[in-house]
């Protein structure tokens, strides 16, 4: 990414910007998942480095355009880039990553014209998918939906998450490693079990005060977002502790407070609904478990393969 995002003009106004999220650690679990299964499926990581690049700095570029969305102060532990800069610097310079991010595969010599096209429609595939999930979001925030199930949950966060976050990486690395020829259905499928429980999980640590995570503590819970644990919550929350969560999602984020959201994630606790989705979670991973056979039938046993398994009990165990 350092490579792909060199300096430019106006520098103080964009592509400084440009460059501070990407300068920030974070997982990698994007690249990570795209390079092994492309080293799984039989093909180097040179190979695919350009498309875990472009990923990444998509990735990057829809963070930007989320803090934004969500009002959010801090991200991978510092300030926010419209906190920084402002919101309209901010915007322009998410517009210019997102543009940017399709440099590096576009321009990479490793690929064929023709694996080059399928894996720019897949890059296509994720900004459908992602904007769609994301407006279901912010949607069902800004018109106080409160009758959402698991169902909707799973639905959004399938767009929203799993399909960059997870299905993407995986098809892409397999078209890579496979020639083009490997079936991705089955891959999407282990990809979504295994982003629905990345989700959960990081909803779940939002409201451990988000320590280790680099965001603000109980942001989601300020910001009304439709998690598994507020769905359960007002399917079971009764008379006066359902009456008061109403009203406090009505006035989410404006009108929220940590003293509400403190009180919103003792209901979570009383009502169960921090139990159910880890419950919920743990059978993601259980299903992810029995997709992964079929995901890579046609693959032999590697490190790379063994990496890819591995990412099943983490996506539940990270701390961050």
């Amino acid at each position: 990414m350092t490579e792909f995002l060199g300096p430019g003009e106006p520098s103080p106004y964009l592509y400084d910007l440009v460059r501070e999220y990407p300068s920030r650690a974070g997982k990698g679990v994007r690249p990570a998942l795209l390079l092994a299964t492309c080293q799984a499926f039989g093909r180097p990581s040179d190979e695919a480095l350009g498309a875990a690049v472009a990923l990444e700095m998509l990735h990057n570029a829809f963070l930007i355009h989320d803090d934004v969305e969500d009002q959010s102060a801090l991200r991978r532990g510092n300030p926010t880039l419209h906190e920084l800069h402002g919101i309209g610097l901010a915007v322009n310079a998410g517009d210019s990553l997102a543009h940017l991010a399709m440099q590096p595969l576009v321009g990479d010599r490793a690929l064929s014209t023709r694996l080059k096209e399928r894996l720019v429609a897949e890059l296509l595939m994720v900004v459908r998918q992602t904007t769609e999930g994301q407006a279901l979001d912010l949607g069902w925030r800004r018109d106080s939906v409160v009758d959402l199930d698991p169902a909707a949950y799973l639905t959004m966060a399938g767009k929203k998450t799993c399909w960059y976050s997870t299905v993407a990486p995986l098809r892409m690395g397999a078209i890579i490693g496979s020639s083009g020829t490997a079936q991705l259905h089955a891959l999407s499928r282990f990809g979504f079990f295994l982003g629905v429980a990345f989700q959960i999980r990081d909803d779940l640590l939002d409201l451990k005060g988000g320590s280790g995570s680099g965001k603000e503590p109980f942001g989601d819970l300020r910001e009304g977002k439709p998690t598994l644990m507020l769905i359960h919550l007002l399917a079971t929350a009764a008379g006066d502790d359902r009456r008061w969560l109403v009203d406090y999602l009505h006035a989410a984020p404006s009108g929220s407070s940590s003293e509400g959201a403190c009180r919103v994630h003792d209901l979570m606790v009383r009502y169960g609904s921090l139990t159910y989705a880890r419950d919920f979670a743990a059978a993601m991973e259980v299903e992810a478990h029995r997709a992964f056979g079929k995901a890579f039938s046609t693959v032999g046993d590697s490190e790379h393969l063994g990496f890819l398994r591995g990412m099943i009990p983490y996506m539940l165990a990270r701390q961050s």
